[in-house]
């Protein structure tokens, strides 16, 4: 099952995991409307396609147009919305064709101290769920996984039951998480 961003993010919210406030646009006047409500002076807008590398990724028929972008306004917002919505964003995971773009996300702008990468996938080998995370960040996750894997950590999973306390610590330990960022 492939979901967006913003998908992952509903469910994230679900389970009371802390995300920045964030709403989906489906027209320039819908991510105006969207950099209003989220009540601040910068916005990141991301193009919402099945494939990583949005961010240096660009569109078929707008080229200098980038698939994630930072808007310090509601028109920079529309404006960017208008280059993506219904035009082919091309990735280093969707080939030259590109994938269309029928979807942007505004989500509150904010200060970087750091990035990590994670993701969730099925092992189809071992027949389990696979979390994958690095202190790398996700930017270049699969330059990273070419020329330094070991910077990938990996633990499987028993479904059932989730990840495990002890597999929580293990991670955190090896990406020197602690304090009140581990516990949550």
């Amino acid at each position: 099952m492939k979901i967006h961003e913003y998908q992952a993010k509903e469910l994230f919210r679900a389970f009371q995991v802390p995300i920045l406030q964030g709403f989906v646009a489906r027209s320039p006047q819908e991510a105006q409307d969207a950099f209003d409500k989220l009540g601040g002076s910068l916005a990141v807008i991301k193009a919402q396609v099945h494939a990583g590398g949005r961010g240096k990724g660009s569109f078929i028929e707008v080229p200098n147009q980038r698939g994630v972008q930072l808007v310090r306004s509601g028109q920079d917002a529309a404006n960017a919305a208008k280059n993506m919505i219904g035009n082919r964003l091309v990735t280093i995971q969707t080939g030259p064709a590109g994938s269309p773009v029928n979807q942007v996300f505004l989500e509150q702008g904010c200060e970087i101290a750091r990035e990590l990468y994670a993701a969730v996938v099925l092992d189809r080998a071992a027949k389990l769920p696979l979390l994958m995370v690095s202190s790398e960040g996700g930017v270049e996750i699969e330059k990273v996984a070419e020329e330094t894997p070991e910077k990938i950590l990996r633990e499987h999973f028993d479904p059932a039951h989730g990840l495990m306390p002890f597999q929580v610590r293990k991670l955190c330990k090896k990406l020197n998480i602690s304090g009140s960022a581990a516990k949550s």
